[in-house]
């Protein structure tokens, strides 16, 4: 089958489901609403020419608490889904996700950093744990870049170099975290609650700063998907094909690690997206980048708002934190996709 067609196939069903989730999670909630008046509220904000004479605080209670927090959720979900993508077929391992290369040590310990001290906050103000994280997760990629540069390991692949620099790069910046943790009993609960992940008390805000950045680097992904393909061969051979291994790889990380970074700073840590969505979507649409790339992205965002769904009822009035959801779901996968492919590690 054509990639455009099984694009098309694949891309229309999980837009389908996407939407489905959006008015879900826009309708559960402590105040039940129906889906025809979510979809009348959406109308009516999307569509000027739309005419509603609904209830106000159906209206703010959709448009103003609930749209925010799921629109967030899909950005989010679409970024950490496409960037898990990119690292399992740029690095040939089936249990990378999007922090393998340190970015989640690096955007928390600059969170933390920024929650304890306060630098910074009289020039960001309320953006400045989202700022910091955002500049240590680049931080920590470039890092992990120069190591593997300067790697004397020559035994090695270039994946294999990349891995090994994000292993030194993690227990680096898990080691300054777990210091900063233990020196701050007063912003220790704020900070726990941030490396859980949460998208309480998001606004609209909040997305547009993500979205910009999404498109961004999905469209650069998106473009070197072939080359992508390519490299998944590995290197020497898509070298011998002509693709600039290189430059591509680069580009490739750079665009990855600053949509993860970007999702990181506005949500906090939330795991196993990146490594569960793109093997679901590998069985069901197949290996080729650029089918895999966007329809991962689609139901990543789908996956995300169903567990900030839950999140939000499993437990009401209390709420858990979204990546206690993703672990629990993620982990029991995770050890599954340890055993079956263990042969292929090894």
């Amino acid at each position: 089958m054509n990639w455009l067609v099984r694009l098309s196939w694949h891309g229309g069903i999980w837009t389908g489901v996407l939407l489905l989730m959006v008015m879900l999670a826009a309708s559960w909630g402590s105040a039940d609403i129906t889906i025809p008046d979510v979809w009348r509220v959406i109308r009516a904000h999307i569509w000027p020419l739309a005419v509603d004479s609904g209830d106000p605080a159906t209206h703010a209670i959709i448009w103003e608490i609930r749209m925010p927090r799921v629109v967030l959720a899909g950005l989010v979900g679409a970024a950490l889904a496409g960037a898990g993508v990119v690292f399992q077929g740029l690095l040939r391992n089936p249990l990378a996700d999007p922090y393998v290369l340190g970015v989640s040590s690096g955007a928390a310990l600059g969170a933390a950093v920024a929650i304890l001290t306060g630098w910074g906050i009289a020039w960001f103000g309320v953006w400045n744990t989202s700022i910091w994280a955002f500049l240590a997760g680049l931080f920590a990629l470039l890092l992990v870049i120069w190591l593997s540069k300067a790697a004397a390991a020559r035994s090695l692949s270039g994946s294999g170099i990349l891995i090994l620099s994000g292993v030194v790069v993690q227990a680096l910046f898990g080691a300054m975290l777990t210091y900063i943790l233990s020196i701050s009993e007063e912003q220790l609960q704020r900070i726990q609650f941030w490396l859980m992940g949460s998208l309480s008390m998001r606004e609209w805000s909040h997305s547009a700063v993500l979205f910009p950045f999404l498109i961004t680097g999905l469209g650069v992904l998106w473009c070197l998907s072939p080359r992508l393909n390519l490299l998944t061969l590995g290197e020497r051979e898509a070298y011998h094909l002509g693709v600039p291994v290189e430059r591509t790889r680069t580009i490739l990380l750079l665009a990855a690690t600053l949509m993860t970074g970007t999702a990181v700073a506005v949500s906090g840590i939330i795991g196993f997206v990146g490594l569960v969505i793109p093997h679901i979507q590998r069985l069901l649409c197949g290996p080729d980048h650029r089918v895999l790339l966007p329809v991962s992205a689609l139901s990543g965002a789908a996956f995300l708002i169903g567990a900030d769904l839950l999140a939000r009822v499993a437990m009401e009035p209390r709420e858990i934190p979204i990546g206690v959801v993703t672990a629990f779901i993620g982990a029991p996968f995770f050890a599954w996709l340890l055993r079956s492919k263990s042969n292929q590690l090894s």
